[in-house]
């Protein structure tokens, strides 16, 4: 049995992390998300946050959320099944529901919880869990918590995929993979996955928090795509492309049913305020009409990209608002971050192990104008001649 963390082994750990660059800090942000931020006394061009088509701080939203609080108070006061299930909650799950092509949908506090919900409902330590390697760490908490047979395949590697579920012919199987992948900004091949999915009896979860608002007329990844299996469990969030807070699952009624039954993270914690839910509906409406965000965020991700790879920085295949430029090491993503800082850019260094090679994670949104992008790249460019 190993030992206990004391203070001084606590200590030791975090010295070693400030050392080798990997230390996390908080930033307080004094200002709402927008294009530029207000962190500390600085006021910055923000390339951070996964408001992509910035409702965070849209007007109509804002006064939605005042409206919802005036009707239905702050707090729901309980979990669903006791007594938090709310108005507000019923016309929203309806419209997701509605939105994304499903029979039904249910809502969870986090995408996190979502994912540890879908997980605890239909996975047991008879599972094996497929999982792409650069998942979610949401989407394998689930699996190693229940104890289930954890088997990451190489990135949409779909060869090395089927071999393995090959492997495991006498077990139940879960594949789990992100739509648009939160690190590197590619997505995933769907309608293969969910034909290997059919072939092996096995169910396909599909977390697209960085798709749904986005993709297919904001509809999300699924919709509209030929899937060869109806045992499909989908899940999106309303904090990035919504601006707000909040997750949902979607698919068949008897899903749904399912998971009010066996959720542990849906039956047991407070639903989400009601006035959030509230606000949420009328940022669905919004995110489902904003066409021209979503076509002037399209042309913000190819200026960037151009003129990134013009300057020589190495890019990903991404044509989504994720845009990694990738560094060497995590002391030169830190050197750059800060470099970036003092021109008044806010670009966040992603470090191991959250990846497993350093980058600056660009961020676009449908708040910046062409401007600002290009403000980024002079500033890149300096960076460049400076090295």
């Amino acid at each position: 049995m190993g030992k206990l963390l004391g203070w001084s082994e606590i200590e030791l750990e975090l010295e070693q992390l400030e050392s080798q660059e990997l230390r996390r800090k908080l930033h307080v942000v004094r200002s709402p998300q927008d294009s530029y931020v207000i962190r500390g006394s600085q006021r910055l061009l923000s390339f951070c946050s996964n408001d992509y088509l910035g409702l965070a701080n849209h007007p109509e939203i804002i006064g939605a959320l005042r409206q919802g609080a005036r009707l239905y108070g702050v707090g729901a006061g309980g979990s669903h099944l006791v007594c938090g299930h709310m108005q507000p909650h019923v016309e929203l799950e309806q419209a997701l529901s509605e939105c994304v092509g499903q029979e039904a949908s249910l809502l969870f506090g986090s995408g996190y919880l979502a994912n540890l919900g879908i997980m605890g409902a239909l996975a047991s330590r008879h599972t094996t869990f497929f999982a792409d390697r650069l998942n979610h760490a949401s989407l394998n908490e689930g699996a190693l918590l229940l104890r289930a047979k954890l088997v990451r395949y190489q990135h949409m590697n779909l060869s090395q995929l089927s071999r393995l579920m090959s492997l495991e012919k006498n077990r139940q199987k879960i594949v789990a993979t992100d739509a648009v992948f939160s690190m590197d900004g590619d997505r995933a091949p769907l309608e293969e996955l969910s034909g290997l999915c059919a072939e092996h009896d096995a169910w396909l979860i599909v977390d697209d928090a960085h798709g749904f608002g986005l993709l297919n007329a904001g509809r999300g990844s699924l919709y509209g795509t030929r899937l060869a299996t109806d045992q499909i469990v989908y899940m999106a969030t309303l904090s990035k492309a919504l601006g707000g807070y909040g997750a949902f699952v979607a698919g068949r009624q008897i899903l749904i049913d399912y998971l009010v039954q066996k959720a542990k993270s849906y039956i047991y914690t407070t639903a989400m305020p009601p006035a959030m839910a509230y606000a949420m509906c009328h940022a669905l409406q919004v995110a489902t009409m904003a066409h021209e965000k979503r076509e002037h965020l399209s042309r913000l991700i190819q200026v960037f990209r151009e003129g990134a790879s013009t300057l020589g920085w190495e890019l990903l295949p991404s044509d989504t608002p994720i845009q990694p430029v990738m560094m060497q090491t995590s002391k030169r993503a830190m050197i750059l971050y800060n470099r970036l800082l003092e021109r008044g850019v806010l670009v966040p260094a992603i470090r191991p192990p959250t990846v497993a090679q350093a980058r600056l994670r660009v961020s676009l949104s449908a708040a910046h104008t062409n401007e600002d992008v290009l403000k980024l790249l002079e500033v890149l460019d300096g960076l460049l001649k400076r090295e």
